[in-house]
């Protein structure tokens, strides 16, 4: 058989594919294309019809290739959904997590059930672009109006393409609605917020769960059918499904770096909260972990540049001109979406007396040496909040390629790292989609 990996990132997207050989898994990148937000009226938004043309684009590729997928599964991003209306077409627009109306619908969430309450049931870190934020700041401008439901981006993306809504566990777990133990919505938060309880009809569902064959008209543009799998729709936990070693603690480094363990039940003490710590649904367990700015700043930093440097590059310049050990605040909201990287790197420098970077390098080596700072602190956190000690850490994802930030953590967190797939994602879905045939 034949499976097809949508992984789309806040950055780019790409279609694998991937079938067996011998009992070896082979996997061929067919489609790629790039995914950042746009700014319009003042907000960052998606283009969900870009998205949507993007996803079926690489469907015909398949075909071109000679690549016939028998599944196709998609993931994405957390925390960023689709409302639809009575008749099932969106109500746009798309916001984008970055966008800063979450603030304003965490001031009113917390009126309604302060934030302890909420971490106390649902498990789940203070973000300000966490779901139930985004939702209460939609209530508040009326935006729920005429919503008869909602889907995460990757739920409506796989209902754009079988014509099946469906709610899945890992993805619905990052919204903060859901009750951690229970593992399904949280009602009386729901309730408490004034959210419309019509939007929470439906259960999350345990992936894999094999939604249904393409729709006749997608079909048709493509030149195939094929079933359509929600996988661990949040690509952090397709990541984690394909850890080459179990029992360690873990990165997700891409975009985000997502560092954690996976545990068999939630952890929602007043340390945990305090520490910033979330409680996100796993295939099996939970994927207790904390979200770290990651490598979106090396990703801000070469489009400053002009693209200039390919990331390898900037690697190489930052382990040149390493001599400074910066411990710059990576998760401070000045670097959630900066107009400059660099000149928010400056302002931090100057606030803490550093010297200023004067050169690309000693800027990328600013980011990285900060981010194997940051990692060491989590990782203290971690071990202190779970009573466990991990003697190695394992990084999974596109960071697993940087050896210069690898070897920046090595010597911070002053233990093992063990590096596995950078496509770790991709293989997590996939791995998932063929336990839908078992």
């Amino acid at each position: 058989m034949i499976h097809l990996a949508i992984d789309i990132g806040a950055s780019s997207g790409r279609h694998i594919a991937a079938w067996r050989e011998d009992g070896e898994l082979k996997m061929k990148e067919v489609y790629r294309f790039s995914n950042l937000p746009d700014e319009r009226d003042g907000h960052l938004v998606w283009d969900l019809d870009r998205l949507c043309r993007e996803v079926v684009g690489g469907l015909k590729a398949c075909k071109e290739q000679g690549i016939v997928p028998d599944s196709v599964g998609i993931d994405t991003w957390a925390v960023d959904y689709v409302l639809l209306d009575d008749q099932d077409r969106p109500i746009l627009p798309l916001y984008c997590y970055r966008d800063s109306r979450g603030a304003e619908g965490a001031e009113l969430a917390h009126k309604a059930v302060p934030f302890d309450r909420l971490y106390e049931r649902t498990g789940i870190q203070f973000q300000p672009f966490n779901t139930i934020y985004q939702l209460c700041w939609d209530k508040a401008h009326g935006r729920l109006d005429n919503a008869a439901d909602f889907l995460m981006l990757p739920e409506y993306l796989s209902f754009y393409l079988s014509g099946v809504k469906a709610h899945e566990y890992t993805n619905a777990s990052s919204t903060g609605l859901l009750d951690a133990k229970g593992r399904t919505w949280d009602m009386e938060i729901v309730s408490a917020l004034g959210l419309p309880e019509r939007l929470f009809a439906a259960r999350p569902q345990t992936p894999p769960v094999k939604l249904g064959r393409l729709k006749s008209d997608i079909g048709s543009q493509v030149g195939f059918d094929c079933d359509v799998v929600l996988p661990a729709t949040h690509d952090t936990a397709s990541a984690i499904a394909a850890l080459p070693q179990k029992g360690t603690a873990y990165i997700s480094s891409g975009t985000w770096s997502l560092l954690g363990a996976e545990l068999a039940q939630p952890v929602t003490t007043p340390a945990a909260m305090k520490a910033n710590f979330t409680n996100e649904g796993g295939v099996g367990t939970i994927r207790f972990l904390k979200n770290i700015m990651g490598l979106w700043l090396v990703q801000c930093l070469k489009r400053e540049l002009n693209d200039q440097y390919s990331f390898a590059q900037l690697a190489q310049m930052a382990k040149d001109e390493a001599n400074f050990d910066y411990q710059l605040d990576v998760n401070s909201a000045r670097y959630l979406a900066p107009k400059s990287v660099i000149a928010e790197i400056d302002g931090e420098c100057a606030q803490k007396g550093w010297p200023v970077s004067q050169t690309p390098g000693q800027y990328a080596h600013a980011i990285y040496q900060s981010l194997a700072h940051a990692y060491a602190a989590a990782l203290d956190e971690l071990e202190s909040i779970t009573g466990e000690k991990f003697d190695v850490l394992c990084i999974v994802g596109g960071g697993a390629n940087n050896t210069y930030l690898n070897e920046l953590t090595e010597q911070a967190i002053g233990r093992s790292v063990l590096t596995g797939s950078p496509e770790a994602t991709a293989l997590g879905n996939i791995l998932l989609q063929e336990a839908a045939y078992v």
